[in-house]
Order: C-alpha cells, then structure tokens, then sequence
C-alpha cells in the first residue's frame, strides 16, 4: 500500500531539477532569480534556505499593499471560514455587492467618474480584450490606435496592440486591425505631437481605416518607464473627442496607485471613455480584473462577453478591504509621492555620478535606463545576489524598472535603493 505524503508543504525543499525537468521552457523571471521561494511578508520574500530578499518586483505590480498585508489576510480569512462564495461567475453576490459599493463610493464617486463596471475575467489581458470588443461594437469600426513600446497582454487581440516584437511574433499569425502611434517623445521633441495621427485621419489617401479607439498606458512599464506628460495625454483625450474616437487607458499595472492617484490619468485631468485594471485591484494578489466604461458605452447583450472565472469572490474580499483601508482618505497617496521623490533622488544622484544613465518615472515606478543596454541586466544579478529582487524593461532590457509595494517602510526603501546603487556602482563606475 502506497503512503500518503503528509509532510506540509512549506516544510519541503526541492533542487531546482523538478522546474527544470517537468516545467516548460517558456518560464522566464525564474532564469534571473535561481532561488526556491517558500515564503513571504511585507516587503519581504525568503526562499527555502531561509535567506530574506527585498521585494522591489511585488508580483510585477500585483502586490501594491505588499505580501500577506494583515488587513487583507485577516478579511480573507474570515470570509474562508465562513464559507463565503467562491466561485461564483456573474451571480450576484454578497461579496461582490460589497466591493461595488466601496469601489463607488470611495473610488468613482470622489474622482466625478461615473462608469459602468465590468467583471470581464481574472486578468489584465481579459480586461483590455473586452475593452477592444466594446470600442468595435459601439462604433463599427475595426482599427485600433496603439503607440510605440506599448504593452497591453498576451492574447490576440491584447498582442495585437502591443509593440514587443518577440512577445508578437509568439502568436504565430498576423496580427491585424491595429495601428502604431509614436508615444509622447517618441522622436525626442523633433516631432510635433500627434502631427502625423492628424495628417492621415485628415487625408483620404492615407490608407488608415477610421479607428474604433485608441488604447494608451499614461506609464509604459514593460515598453521601459516611458512616461507620457500630462499635456500629451490631454491633447490625445482632446483629439479623440474631436474625431469621435473612445479613449482606452490601461491601468492595469499603474493604476491603483502606483503613480500616486488611484487612477494613472488622474494627473492630467482626463476622463477617459473605457479603464482597463488588474494586478493590484484584488490588493492580495488574487487574479482579479475590472473594465470600466461610460454608461452609454454599454451595449453587451447578456453573456457576449464572459469568461468562467470573472467572479473570483475571494478577491472581491480583499479589494473591498483595500480600497476601505488604504483609500477612504489621502494617506496613501501622499506618501506615495513623498517615496517616490525619495526614489528619484537616488537616481538622479547616481546620474550625476555615473555617466550613460539616465531616470524616468512616476510615483513609485521608477526607471534606470543605461545606454548600454546589457548593463541593465548585470545591475539586476548583482543586486539579487545581494538580497535584492528588481527586473529589467524596455525593448533592449536597458531600463532597471523599480515596483516596490507602496506600503514598504521608508528604511527598507532606503536599504533597497542602497543595494541597488552598489550595484550601479560595481557595474559601471
């Protein structure tokens, strides 16, 4: 007779030959971070040999409030215990009530955003996929506008409107029905801002179809800490109001404060028609995303857009008890700013020191962009080596990308950016 394999599991250890042996080859932030992972708590992560590393990735901006946040665990705990919902798809339920009416109340009500909520599916990509079906179903159109760098997900039509060539080339089939813009200083101020979008909207032998939408991150995260002004979002939201075309933000990895506001748009003052969220909507890390859009928008006849596990109720849990804990007032907000000045001034010092880098960012998201690209990635290994995990971004891999949680400690920001300034240091000073 077999025995049953008692032994809990955070009390096992494996050699990395299990991932190596059975898992797939397209595994990929594994290949820079070579640790087993057990566990993890604030800004903290600790592999299976004991050894503590601060968190400067939070689940690629999943984890904003940091990992197992009391507040939220507790919340989470109880609703278990109880046997709340589950799973429950589109019904209507308790759990799912009372996030709507926080994330109205504290949210939407506050800002003068008056959207219709979508529960599209547990991912960014479900919520950008249902963000594009809606632009062609209320206009009639086809094309969609997307910018340079851009990054919105891996499905066809998320991928389709992104700029990453390899990530494109994954889908194996021509990927149609959308049109690259150059994002704000694109072309480094040489170029009058959306000069070219109007002059082939305005001529008939263009060959550009009149879009459906235009999909734009105010930050691009992946495309490298591309930050878009305030002035270009509001000149692109005054465009599209002109033309008739409906303004998609994806604020799946800036928004819920990340910048500093909730929403990523909130600086420049627009509204935009359709908002795409995930990562840190659930607060906990539990797949969870939302589509918003004006009431007017709303043409979906019943079920012809839907996905199985768009009620995740456990995460309507938590992100319930981060938006009541965390924004129900300015604090949060505030501090986030005064971190991420923190941030920025590290690096501009160490532009100042160090030749062939430079810093862009937002809020709590940070870039160090090295001109020589490979540089990026050697800061990233030494830093891991050194307690430290942080990721690379932009089309070449030039651009250290900071993601902190925005809760973490201002000595543990500090201790981090220390870490990663030794690194610059030892790479290229």
């Amino acid at each position: 007779m077999q025995l049953l394999d008692t032994t809990p599991v955070l009390d096992k250890t494996f050699d990395d030959s299990v991932f190596t042996t059975h898992e797939s080859e397209v595994r990929s932030y594994c290949r820079n971070w070579p640790a087993v992972f057990t566990t993890a708590k604030g800004s903290y992560i600790t592999d299976q040999n004991g050894r503590e590393y601060l968190d400067f990735f939070a689940g690629a901006g999943s984890l904003n409030y940091g990992h197992n946040n009391d507040v939220l665990k507790k919340a989470l705990i109880e609703y278990i215990q109880s046997d709340g919902i589950t799973h429950g798809l589109d019904m209507a339920t308790v759990a799912k009530g009372n996030f709507i009416e926080k994330f109205t109340k504290h949210i939407l009500e506050p800002r003068g955003l008056d959207y219709k909520i979508q529960f599209p599916g547990p991912t960014g990509t479900n919520a950008v996929e249902s963000a594009l079906k809606l632009a062609r179903k209320v206009t009639g159109r086809e094309s969609i506008i997307s910018f340079t760098n851009a990054f919105h997900g891996m499905t066809l039509g998320s991928l389709s409107v992104t700029g990453n060539s390899m990530k494109r080339a994954g889908a194996g089939i021509p990927l149609v029905h959308a049109t690259p813009m150059p994002f704000d200083n694109y072309f480094g101020g040489v170029m009058e801002d959306f000069a070219w979008f109007e002059r082939v909207l305005d001529d008939s032998g263009s060959g550009l179809n009149r879009p459906a939408a235009v999909i734009v991150e105010t930050v691009q995260g992946e495309g490298g800490v591309n930050v878009a002004r305030a002035e270009w979002l509001r000149a692109l939201a005054d465009l599209c109001e002109r033309r008739d075309i409906l303004l998609i933000v994806d604020d799946v990895q800036m928004g819920c404060g990340r910048t500093g506001e909730f929403f990523s748009f909130e600086e420049a003052g627009i509204k935009p028609d359709i908002v795409t969220l995930s990562k840190s909507i659930s607060g906990y890390g539990l797949p969870f995303a939302l589509t918003l859009f004006k009431p007017e928008l709303d043409v979906w006849t019943p079920g012809e857009h839907n996905g199985t596990f768009r009620g995740n109720n456990p995460a309507f849990v938590t992100a319930a008890k981060a938006i009541e804990a965390y924004w129900s007032d300015d604090t949060l907000s505030r501090d986030i700013h005064t971190k991420g000045e923190r941030i920025h001034e590290v690096f501009s010092d160490l532009c100042n020191r160090y030749e062939g880098i430079s810093t862009r960012g937002r809020g709590m998201v940070r870039g160090l962009a090295f001109e020589e690209h490979t540089a990026a990635g050697k800061v990233c290994a030494l830093a891991f080596g050194a307690g430290l995990l942080a990721e690379t971004s932009g089309p070449s891999d030039e651009v250290v990308k900071l993601l902190p949680p925005l809760t973490i400690s201002r000595e543990d920001l500090d201790r981090g950016l220390s870490i990663l300034s030794d690194a610059v240091k030892e790479v290229i000073g």
